[in-house]
């Protein structure tokens, strides 16, 4: 048995535009219903959510079944967690509030094993299919997404040095977080917070590094992926489940 390669590093080594959903129900069953919707990434997220190791290797579980890459984000840079995260079989994570290039190098260590890194060997897991694959140890490296999530004005003045540490396959822009930064809890779409992000992300993207973010509006995040974003979530379970709610409630009440 062999390691499947990532398909989403594929596509955004190479270019091709990829549509993501945020999971924070943390359900399996949830993320069954919307798992075959045909979106190119999911992000099962341990950060803001009451997601565990347990929820996470469900939902890992079941998206198994179809051809969609989930991406776990850890609730934060910690070897340990990384880790556990990977014997799990995620394909990828993504690393919160990363401040500096050495924060950087340090996530991508946690993922890579000696002499490269420092990830803990277990030659039984659910990551290799419990020993069955030939290759896994030398190749899991490749096929490990590690994308690094900017969510500071400090972080995006070394977005490009961030970016260009070597293991880091993408830069995601945290606009919640950067507003609450510049003053502004609560307004990730205000036009100022597009203005410290959108110039980092073209020098990024010049620099031949995939960007990322996630936003609430379709139509802006077309505009992003028309603007060379590689990569962008365009809603979350619990924001359709809620607002389905409500929706469906107020036109039952006219």
């Amino acid at each position: 048995m062999k390691l499947p390669a990532n398909r989403f590093l594929a596509a955004i080594r190479s270019g091709q535009p990829q549509i993501g959903l945020w999971l924070s129900l943390s359900s399996a069953f949830a993320t069954e219903a919307v798992a075959g919707a045909g979106f190119d990434w999911l992000l099962i997220d341990t950060e803001h959510s009451p997601n565990d190791l347990n929820s996470v290797m469900a939902q890992l579980q079941v998206l198994a079944a179809h051809p969609v890459t989930p991406i776990v984000r850890p609730d934060w840079n910690d070897a340990v967690l990384v880790k556990r995260l990977l014997d799990l079989g995620a394909p990828g994570l993504l690393f919160p509030m990363i401040q500096t290039p050495a924060e950087a190098q340090r996530a991508v260590t946690a993922t890579r094993y000696p002499p490269h890194g420092i990830r803990g060997v277990s030659g039984c897991t659910r990551a290799n299919a419990f020993g069955r694959m030939s290759d896994y140890f030398s190749r899991i490296g490749e096929e490990t997404a590690v994308i690094v999530q900017i969510e500071t004005r400090a972080a995006i003045g070394q977005a490009l040095e961030i970016g260009s540490i070597d293991g880091v396959d993408g830069v995601f822009f945290g606009p919640a977080d950067i507003a609450a930064d510049i003053g502004l809890l609560g307004k990730p779409a205000d036009p100022a917070v597009w203005d410290l992000i959108r110039p980092a992300a073209r020098r990024l993207i010049e620099a031949g590094i995939p960007v990322g973010t996630l936003v609430f509006d379709p139509a802006f995040a077309k505009q992003l992926l028309a603007e060379g974003f590689s990569f962008v979530a365009c809603g979350a379970d619990a924001m359709i489940l809620s607002r389905g709610a409500d929706a469906l409630r107020n036109t039952m009440k006219g």
